[in-house]
C-alpha cells in the first residue's frame, strides 16, 4: 500500500510541475528565440518560393505547367505559413505586459499568410489555361490579390508595444 502512496504522490508532485511549467510565460529572450527558431525555415522556404515564383511568371512554359508550377509552389507557401503559425502557437505567452495580445498577433499574422498562399493556390487552380493571354491575366490578378492579403498580415517587430521583446529581436542571434 505504501508503494502506492509514493508512486501517486510522486506524480502528482510532476504532474503539477509540468501544469506550472505549461502555464508560466516565457522570458522575452527565450520566447524571441523560439519564435525566430520557428520563423527562420518559414523565411527561407518563403524566399525560395517567391523566386521560384518570379521565375515561373519570366519563364516560357505552357499554361498547364505554369498552372501547376504555381500551385505547388502556392500551397508549399500555405504548408510551411502553417509550419510557422504552429511553430509560434507553441512558443506560448511572452511573460511581458501584452503578451497574450503579442503572442495572437504573431499567430493571427502567419494564419493570415497561410490562408492568402491558400487562396493564391486555388485561384491558380480556378484558372482556365485557354486562351493562354486570359489564363496570365488571371495569375497577374491572383498574385496581385496575394500580395495585397499578404500585406495586410503582415507584422511589423518594430512596432511592439515591449520594449523587452524589441530589444530581444534586434539582439538575439537567432532574430538576424
Amino acid at each position: 500500500m505504501r508503494v502506492v502512496r509514493t508512486i501517486s504522490l510522486a506524480l502528482a508532485l510532476v504532474l503539477a510541475g509540468l501544469a506550472a511549467a505549461c502555464s508560466a510565460g516565457h522570458g522575452a529572450e527565450a520566447w524571441a528565440a523560439s519564435v525566430c527558431t520557428a520563423l527562420s525555415p518559414w523565411r527561407s522556404e518563403i524566399s525560395t518560393l517567391t523566386t521560384r515564383t518570379q521565375e515561373q511568371m519570366t519563364t516560357r512554359t505552357t499554361p498547364g505547367q505554369a498552372r501547376e508550377n504555381l500551385a505547388r509552389l502556392f500551397d508549399g507557401a500555405r504548408v510551411a505559413s502553417e509550419n510557422a503559425r504552429a511553430g509560434v502557437e507553441r512558443a506560448g505567452v511572452p511573460d511581458v505586459t501584452g503578451g497574450v495580445k503579442i503572442a495572437a498577433a504573431f499567430v493571427g499574422s502567419l494564419a493570415g499568410m497561410r490562408d492568402a498562399y491558400g487562396t493564391a493556390h486555388d485561384g491558380i487552380e480556378a484558372l482556365a489555361t485557354s486562351p493562354s493571354s486570359v489564363f496570365y491575366t488571371g495569375v497577374s490578378k491572383v498574385v496581385d490579390r496575394l500580395n495585397a492579403e499578404y500585406e495586410q498580415s503582415g507584422l511589423d517587430t518594430s512596432k511592439l508595444d515591449s520594449v523587452e521583446l524589441r530589444s530581444a529581436f534586434e539582439s538575439l542571434p537567432e532574430c538576424q
